[in-house]
C-alpha cells in the first residue's frame, strides 16, 4: 500500500520516517519545507488539486495527516485566524475529499484542546463533546467536523453488486473498506520527541542551565511519545476501522511532574524546579486544566499496547543524550 505522509519534517512525521523503515507498505513523505539528510517532495495542502494529482500518481490509497498550526498562541492573533483555519480545518477537509474520491484512508492528527472549556476530571472520552477555548482547539475541532462531513457524504458510485465482486477488503459497518475508505481521527496530547521543539528538549536545556525554574502544576495531562504515536498509526492501517480514538501514553501529571521527571532522568540534579499556578503565566489561550484522554477504544479495536509515560521519556532522553 502506498502511504502518503504530510507535515513529514514535524516531530511526528518524522517519527513515521523511522517506522516506515520496517514496514512493507511504501510511504511518499511530504511538506513544504525540505530537511537535510531526509528525501521530502512538496506538496501544499492547501491546494485540493496538487492533493488529487500527488496522489493520482502515486496511487496513493492512505494519507497520514501530520501537517497543522500548532503554536497555540500565536493562533490567537486576529491576523492569524485565516491561516490557521486553512491549515487545521480547510487542509483536512482537503486530504478527506481526496481520500473520499479514490477509496483510501485518511488519518487526521487532532489534539486535546478540543477540550477544555468544562471543569474535567475524569479522563476525556472519544464520543465526548469537544468544548474548546480558543482559535487552535476550535480550528482543529472544524477540521475533525469536516472531515466527517466529507465521508459522510454520498458518491455516485457502482452497484452494490459489482462493488461487492471488485472488493478485496471486508466489510467494516456495513461498508466495504478497500472501496470506499474512510476516516481515522487520533486525538492526542503534549507531543514530544527527539526532533524539532518541543517540551522534553526545551527542559533538557533549562534544567542543565537554570539555577531555578518554576513550572505550572495545575494543568495535568499525559505527555506522549511521537514515536509510540507513530508506532500506533501503523498498526491502525493495516485493519483500519473508521472512527475517532484517542491516543497518548498512559498515565497522569502535571508540567510540574514532567519536568521534574525530565531533570531526574538526565541526570540534572542542581536545578531548583518550583510549582506555580498557571495565573502566574499569563496566556492569550486558557489551556485545558485536565486533558487527560480515554485510550480504551483504541486498545480495545486495534489490539494497541500503550506504553506508559515514564518508560518512553526514558527512551526518548536516552536518544537526545547519545545523538
Amino acid at each position: 500500500m502506498n502511504i502518503l505522509v504530510t507535515g513529514a519534517n514535524g516531530q511526528l512525521g518524522n517519527e513515521m520516517r523511522i517506522v516506515a523503515k520496517d514496514s512493507a507498505d511504501h510511504y511518499i513523505f511530504t511538506d513544504v519545507t525540505q530537511q537535510e539528510g531526509a528525501e521530502t517532495t512538496f506538496l501544499d495542502i492547501t491546494d485540493l488539486d496538487a492533493i488529487r494529482a500527488m496522489v493520482k500518481e502515486n496511487d496513493v490509497r492512505a494519507i497520514v495527516n501530520c501537517a497543522a498550526w500548532t503554536n497555540v498562541d500565536a493562533a490567537e492573533a486576529p491576523e492569524n485566524r485565516a491561516l490557521v483555519e486553512k491549515l487545521n480545518a480547510t487542509a483536512p477537509e482537503n486530504l478527506a475529499r481526496a481520500m473520499k474520491e479514490v477509496g483510501g484512508w485518511l488519518v487526521q492528527i487532532s489534539t486535546d484542546y478540543v477540550f477544555g472549556k468544562e471543569p474535567y476530571n475524569t479522563p476525556c472520552r472519544p464520543d465526548q463533546q469537544g468544548t474548546p477555548t480558543g482559535v487552535y482547539g476550535e480550528t482543529k475541532k472544524m477540521g475533525e467536523e469536516r472531515i466527517q462531513k466529507v465521508f459522510n457524504e454520498k458518491l455516485k458510485i457502482k452497484s452494490e453488486k459489482l462493488i461487492a465482486s471488485e472488493a478485496e477488503g471486508s466489510m467494516v459497518n456495513g461498508q466495504w473498506s478497500m472501496v470506499n475508505g474512510g476516516y481515522i481521527i487520533i486525538r492526542t496530547a503534549w507531543l514530544y520527541s527527539e526532533y524539532g521543539k518541543n517540551f522534553c528538549k526545551t527542559m533538557l536545556n533549562l534544567t542543565a542551565t537554570k539555577p531555578q525554574l518554576k513550572v505550572v502544576f495545575d494543568q495535568c495531562g499525559t505527555p506522549t511519545y511521537a514515536l509510540d504515536l507513530a508506532r500506533a498509526i501503523q498498526v491502525i492501517l493495516q485493519k483500519p476501522v473508521q472512527g475517532i480514538y484517542h491516543f497518548s501514553n498512559e498515565g497522569v501529571c502535571s508540567w510540574y511532574d514532567f519536568t521534574q521527571m525530565i531533570a531526574r532522568i538526565a541526570g540534572h540534579k542542581d536545578c531548583d524546579i518550583q510549582p506555580c499556578l498557571s495565573s502566574e503565566y499569563p496566556s492569550p489561550v486558557k489551556r485545558p486544566a485536565y486533558s487527560v484522554l480515554d485510550k480504551r477504544s483504541i486498545r480495545e479495536t486495534f489490539g494497541i499496547e500503550v506504553p506508559y509515560w515514564v518508560d518512553s521519556l526514558e527512551k526518548c532522553i536516552k536518544n537526545i543524550i547519545e545523538n
